[in-house]
């Protein structure tokens, strides 16, 4: 490639997860391991800053390890724990497996450990699962697709012009 001028796409690197040291530490049922013998056996959670014409926006994905499928995502102007639930709730809502069969694995962001997160994953009977610390690699599934979604869709076609256009995208 480099012979003939050809350069692939590179991805930006921006620390978004902020852990909360005072929070205890959730078992990590990922342990790298991301596959899923049928859809909503796992799924990932994870977010992203995106670029718009208007500012950065805050994106919010939850991704099903199956079917490697975004079933949750949320586009707000900052980083929250709204955003994150929303999130979360679009998918509780659009895929609705039986209590106590899905395992939602994120990172150790403040947003997916806080009480209303937790709670509301124990309401839908959803295991929770967290990355081990100091361990990025077990959202690499998540950050695959966030990266694809930025590459693909933000870089490739250009920034949106607001927030709104953006959540049409995943």
């Amino acid at each position: 490639m480099r012979k003939q001028g050809l350069q692939g796409v590179s991805r930006g690197r921006k620390k978004t997860t902020i852990p909360d040291p005072a929070r205890p530490c959730l078992q990590d049922k990922a342990d790298r391991k991301f596959k899923a013998d049928a859809p909503d056996q796992f799924r990932i959670a994870d977010s992203a800053y995106v670029h718009t014409a208007m500012g950065t926006a805050h994106a919010a994905f939850v991704i099903d390890a199956f079917a490697r499928k975004i079933v949750g995502w949320r586009v707000q102007t900052s980083m929250t724990t709204s955003s994150v639930l929303d999130a979360l709730n679009q998918a509780i809502c659009q895929r609705r497996p039986p209590l106590g069969a899905l395992t939602h694995h994120s990172d150790r962001g403040m947003q997916q450990l806080s009480i209303r997160y937790a709670n509301r994953l124990a309401e839908a009977g959803i295991d929770m699962s967290a990355e081990s610390v100091g361990d990025s690699c077990d959202s690499a599934l998540a950050e695959t697709v966030i990266g694809l979604f930025k590459t693909e869709v933000v870089k490739h076609l250009g920034p949106r012009k607001t927030k709104g256009r953006l959540e049409w995208e995943p």
